[in-house]
């Protein structure tokens, strides 16, 4: 018991000094985050505090801390100030009335628990599944175009996305790579390992590896219908490049390319799904997609 205790102690600390010195701008403020009413400053502290310190399990496996989330909850705001200022604690305090919770300013898990639900809303597949509707039928061969050799990633050969989630995908990576230094600087970085998947072969290797949830998720993936796409955003050395473990998924979500798919990613029509920060679902065309379908002269 005493061995578990330190390595929970040292996961907290090591995590702490990672959060501090790897995320970058989102800790660092300007002094405006810190402006916010001083009603709020007992709720700045405690989000402070659990944002790297709070034991719960979101997805049933426990977890430290919730900065992994923090991108995308930074997003829903409308903020870019850390959790442990006034300002963020006035904006979560507004989320909160919105969804009728209590106005506390405090990230907890019932308040995780709409953001989730808020985020799911925007993902067409999984709502069509809520409604009880059957599964689509994959996307057929003639509607699917091959990824170019620098566009897919070496850890798995995918080849195949459908073709209008094809272009929004290059119109995307072409803005990162124009708007991010640490993309343009690495051709691996927003790569695909994972695009259009056969959903028997699919099934097949749920069973093979176990490591699938289960056979319902191979043979209803939204990978079948050729819209979803996963997508490298860095990974932690000796894990996978869809390592679940919390220190891989909190390393991805410290990195500028998956903070900039946060802000970015729904001008090409591509939504999130919170769990996997690699995995990415199209949902329609955008106005940035027909433009880089049609370039002015």
């Amino acid at each position: 018991m005493f061995a578990s205790v330190t390595r929970a102690a040292l996961f907290l600390l090591l995590s702490l000094a990672a959060a501090l010195s790897a995320s970058g701008p989102a800790w660092a403020q300007d002094r405006g985050c810190m402006t916010a009413p001083g009603m709020w400053g007992g709720s700045a502290r405690a989000n402070g505090g659990s944002s790297w310190g709070l034991q719960w399990a979101p997805f049933g496996t426990v977890e430290y801390g919730w900065e992994t989330y923090l991108p995308l909850v930074q997003k829903e705001l409308g903020t870019l100030c850390a959790p442990g200022t006034p300002a963020f604690a006035e904006a979560l305090a507004r989320f909160q009335d919105r969804h009728d919770l209590p106005m506390t300013g405090q990230f907890d898990a019932a308040t995780f628990a709409v953001f989730r639900g808020v985020w799911q809303e925007r993902r067409p597949f999984i709502m069509a599944r809520v409604r009880g509707e059957d599964c689509p039928e994959p996307a057929h061969q003639r509607d699917l175009g091959y990824l170019q050799l620098d566009e897919e990633h070496a850890d798995r050969i995918t080849r195949l996305l459908r073709f209008d989630v094809l272009h929004a995908y290059r119109a995307m990576r072409a803005a990162a790579r124009r708007e991010v230094p640490e993309v343009a600087a690495d051709p691996e970085l927003l790569q695909v390992f994972s695009g259009w998947r056969d959903p028997e072969a699919d099934a097949a290797r749920c069973r093979a590896e176990g490591n699938c949830d289960g056979l319902r998720r191979a043979v209803c993936s939204p990978h079948r219908t050729g819209t979803a796409v996963d997508l490298y955003v860095g990974h932690v050395e000796g894990l996978g490049v869809d390592s679940t473990s919390p220190v891989s998924r909190a390393h991805m979500s410290r990195g500028a390319t998956y903070r900039w798919l946060v802000a970015n990613a729904h001008r090409f029509g591509f939504v999130p799904y919170v769990f996997e920060p690699w995995h990415w679902e199209w949902v329609g065309p955008t106005a940035e997609t027909e433009a880089y379908r049609h370039p002015t002269e």
